[in-house]
């Protein structure tokens, strides 16, 4: 039988098919649970209908002075109500959002403004000066919105045309946004770093950021109305694509400026919240905190976790604490997490040990993302399920980036063989799980942020005395991993650490300072290329230095 009868007057029309956007979710949360709470932030209370109003606002503001569809939006936010709203009211337009990590060096910051081609820029007034030290080198005009949150009292000066609030109060509430004619729109650009010094512009599209907050939802049984801390920054990834991901449930984004264990107790208990998100060094802040601030904590709390994987002792900290802890594992092309070490009925029976062990590892597919699987880079088949076989890590599906922002090359490279590379070597178990044995990129991920040891070695060969420097990962109980720089100094040369650092610090964030630095001939290969394999071993005994 012919396949055209299925085809034939059976055409997409307006009826049968839309784009999938997280944008419908909004609107959905607002005309379903109008009165809903969906914003908590100190005093502010805000329902779901206020919070649709002011992003509708907020695109209708934004489009009156110019900004329009393919146009970036930087915004240099904290976890405030104006970091929620710009995930929404940004895209409504058609425009881009490039959540800018507010940890990061003026010079970092001006490289991507530059690059990502940023039209307009909100910007919190704790991070004023650095972004003052940044607009100089913009090369394009670009429209600065204040954002002056109540509650920070710090120091910091207004330096954009208008307040954020004064930028909302000339908007239209009604504002009539259109969703994406193409699904494949990009939605948001976020930076990521790479093996090279200049970050790359990861570009996701409104599909992705659809599945994947769904898939959010079913990996974790979100329910309705669900309480989530914002322990996790939303700059980082869209934040999981979480923003999303609660609108879609109707649930309440309950506001923090900062991670602090007594604040994220009191909100857990004044709030009932339910959920939370963070690096390991969040979770393990939360069960070292003195026992007076985790008291009174009567109902489960649901801990999701990325990173580093969970030792036996955080999971059995936090269940004590009454918190179930689920693994996760993703990268920034990846919208997050995209696998997850679903745990299996069986587990529970066994010791905290093996129990651990089990949940180390980083996995399944995510619900909606097509495969992950550990893969021969080379051939493209899939390795051996003994845990043993290495491999390297790959992903497809929907919940991928477009690519890499005008890198064409980085792009084709990184989609080689219909897969994403992910850089990360592995092993498949059989029950279909995988986890990582190595990282291939030398990338150093510390208190979940990535780190380029490429970009450390830069700035450490830039100090006259260094003749040859090479930065690894160094374990940290606090912060999962921290650089590690190992340093051959030239014939007759001298410099200590403190040198070291300091010269570090002038030309590197903080996060990014190498906390340990060891002097010595460098070991190296017959054609002179550095050994990183016995650097890390080293590493693991070279004291931490305090920065």
């Amino acid at each position: 039988m012919s396949t055209d009868i299925f085809e034939a007057g059976l055409g997409k029309s307006a009826a049968n098919y839309t784009a999938l956007t997280p944008l419908s979710f909004i609107e959905r949360a607002a005309s379903v649970y109008p009165r809903r709470l969906a914003v908590i932030h100190g005093e502010i209370r805000r329902t779901w209908q206020d919070t649709y109003a002011r992003a509708r606002r907020l695109a209708s503001a934004l489009a009156a002075r110019g900004i329009g569809a393919g146009d970036t939006v930087a915004v240099m936010l904290p976890n405030t109500p104006a970091m929620v709203e710009a995930h929404f009211g940004i895209p409504m337009l058609g425009a881009v959002l490039n959540t800018l990590n507010t940890r990061l060096d003026a010079a970092t910051l001006a490289f991507m403004l530059n690059h990502g081609e940023a039209k307009a820029l909100l910007v919190d007034r704790e991070f004023s000066e650095v972004m003052r030290a940044v607009l100089p080198a913009v090369e394009r005009p670009i429209f600065v919105v204040d954002v002056d949150d109540p509650l920070y009292t710090g120091p910091g000066e207004r330096i954009g045309e208008i307040e954020y609030e004064a930028l909302l109060a000339s908007g239209d509430p009604n504002y009539a946004w259109q969703p994406p004619q193409d699904e494949w729109d990009a939605i948001s650009l976020n930076y990521t770093s790479g093996t090279t010094g200049n970050p790359k512009g990861v570009v996701y599209h409104h599909r992705g950021a659809y599945t994947a907050a769904i898939s959010n939802i079913l990996e974790w049984d979100m329910p309705k109305h669900a309480v989530y801390l914002w322990t996790l920054p939303m700059f980082h990834c869209n934040g999981w694509t979480f923003p999303w991901a609660i609108a879609a449930r109707a649930g309440v984004n309950v506001c923090l400026r900062k991670v602090d264990a007594k604040a994220i107790f009191d909100l857990i208990r004044s709030e009932r919240v339910t959920h939370y998100c963070g690096a390991p060094i969040v979770h393990n802040l939360l069960v070292n905190a003195p026992d007076e601030l985790k008291a009174g904590i009567e109902h489960r709390v649901h801990a999701m976790v990325a990173g580093a994987a969970p030792p036996a002792a955080l999971i059995e900290s936090l269940e004590r604490l009454g918190f179930e802890l689920t693994h996760v594992y993703g990268l920034t092309e990846v919208y997050g997490p995209a696998s997850v070490c679903p745990q299996q009925q069986e587990w529970s029976s066994l010791d905290i040990g093996e129990r651990a062990r089990l949940n180390a590892r980083q996995g399944v597919r995510y619900h909606l993302q097509d495969g992950c699987a550990v893969l021969d880079p080379d051939t493209m088949t899939p390795v051996p399920a003994d845990g043993e076989t290495i491999g390297e890590i790959m992903f497809r599906g929907n919940i991928t980036m477009k690519g890499y922002l005008k890198n064409a090359t980085a792009t084709e490279e990184a989609f080689r063989g219909g897969w994403f590379h992910t850089g990360d070597l592995g092993v498949a178990y059989p029950d279909g799980y995988v986890r990582i044995k190595d990282r291939s990129k030398d990338i150093i991920i510390s208190g979940g942020e990535n780190i380029s040891s490429i970009e450390i070695e830069d700035v450490l060969y830039r100090h006259p005395a260094v003749m040859a420097a090479a930065v690894v990962a160094k374990p940290d109980p606090r912060w999962g991993e921290t650089p590690c720089a190992f340093v051959e100094l030239k014939n007759g040369a001298t410099a200590t650490a403190a040198d070291l650092i300091a010269h570090c610090k002038l030309h590197l964030a903080g996060f990014k300072v190498p906390r340990a630095i060891e002097f010595l001939e460098l070991p190296k290969t017959s054609t002179g290329k550095i050994q990183k394999f016995e650097l890390r071993k080293l590493a693991k005994s070279v004291a931490a230095i305090d920065v």
